[in-house]
């Protein structure tokens, strides 16, 4: 009898590396096939990678778990795995609350722990390693205390960009999504970022919703921590002191189509994989370049979801569509990574500094950096552990 494997199922015929694009496409279509492309390629890769552990124990094919696109999932997946996150929000946190008097929830201490972490984990060094051991780490926790038997899935941007937000099934509102847009309140005035530093203001529409979500698994939801640093219509930033006291407030969203269809277009991930060739630029394309008028693959979707704590970079894990999302940000690192592997999982693999645009000055990320996620997660690990998705503590990929 045969036995199966996760290996991620190839078409009979293979990718090869000399027909991979080089170029992002501005076709929305081509720039799709693109991708699809290099994620044959790169999963062909995985597969080779993996196929010669066999003998070594670790992570092999036989033990690989493939985090797949939300749509893909069937009705009972989606279920399973947010009948874990309301799970998740139900038990009591590990955050002292002398350090976190808001977090209520295990759920709540992820969010205590970014919003602690924010200003060295944006920007910096450690930037797409942190936030991979963080969903990683998230993903463990649905598992080992909730029960999931699942994997984590990834947000498609650029699918729900051509379907629209409240269309797309993981934002549609319905049992089986995450929950869709907030209620349509009057908003005045646009979203400002920036403008205060010397650097031209970027300025973003607001959406069809901005208050209260009322349909699907986190209709109920409370939202427990921060502002920490919202951005409000009209320019105003709404903070409550270090964003970790006690706030109870509804989740709100404001879905914009706009921006996702701006920021996150398959174009737009496609250029963000082909155009970088070292990882300053990769990231930095990813979070948007200060005063480029740019946002990034990694600001569209936050900043379309929109609401609180939606653009609230802080606090942005309180919204439970943030993870998704992550996962999508992984998935697009490693497709990166595994077109040059040697280089990009290993010491030319990270750039930057331990603080937000080192600001303050502080010493360069290397493979020896702690990365500590505190009371949400353990145990502390280094760079080293983190830089490729079948290595370290880590066996998944990505369909």
């Amino acid at each position: 009898m045969a036995v199966s494997t996760n290996a991620i199922p190839t078409p009979q015929e293979e990718a090869s590396a000399a027909d991979l694009p080089t170029q992002a496409s501005s076709d929305e279509s081509q720039a799709n096939d693109q991708l699809a492309q290099l994620a044959q390629f790169v999963g062909q890769t995985t597969n080779e990678t993996l196929s010669q552990n066999e003998k070594r124990g670790g992570c092999s094919l036989w033990n690989l778990s493939v985090r797949r696109e939300w749509s893909t999932l069937t009705k009972e997946q989606r279920k399973a795995y947010t009948d874990a996150v309301l799970c998740l929000q139900s038990k009591p946190a590990r955050t002292p609350s002398s350090l976190a008097p808001g977090a209520k929830s295990r759920f709540d201490d992820f969010v205590a722990t970014h919003i602690n972490q924010t200003n060295y984990i944006h920007y910096t060094g450690t930037f797409l390693a942190w936030h991979r051991y963080f969903t990683w780490s998230y993903e463990q926790a649905l598992r080992n205390e909730c029960g999931y038997t699942g994997v984590q899935p990834y947000w498609d941007w650029a699918l729900s960009g051509l379907l629209g937000l409240e269309k797309s099934p993981i934002l549609d509102g319905s049992e089986y999504s995450l929950s869709g847009n907030g209620e349509y309140i009057v908003q005045t005035g646009d979203i400002i970022l920036g403008g205060s530093n010397g650097l031209p203001a970027l300025i973003l529409p607001t959406g069809t919703g901005g208050g209260c979500v009322k349909s699907g698994p986190f209709a109920s939801m409370k939202v427990n921590l921060g502002p920490a640093g919202l951005a409000l219509p009209g320019g105003e930033l709404e903070v409550n002191g270090d964003g970790l006291s006690y706030n109870p407030r509804c989740l709100r969203r404001d879905l914009t189509d706009a921006i996702i269809r701006q920021y996150s277009n398959a174009t737009a991930i496609a250029y963000n994989i082909l155009k970088p060739k070292d990882v300053y630029d990769f990231q930095m394309t990813m979070q948007g370049y200060p005063g480029s008028g740019n946002i990034g693959i990694h600001g569209g979707p936050h900043y379309a979801i929109g609401g609180d704590p939606g653009r609230d970079v802080n606090t942005s894990p309180g919204d439970p569509i943030f993870y998704a999302h992550h996962a999508m940000i992984d998935r697009v690192w490693w497709i990166w990574q595994l077109l040059d592997q040697k280089t990009r999982t290993g010491t030319n693999g990270i750039a930057g500094t331990g603080t937000f645009l080192d600001s303050p000055p502080s010493a360069n990320t290397t493979l020896d950096t702690i990365i500590d996620l505190g009371y949400a997660a353990g145990p502390p690990v280094t760079m080293r552990d983190l830089m490729s998705t079948t290595d370290g503590p880590f066996c998944y990929t990505y369909l």
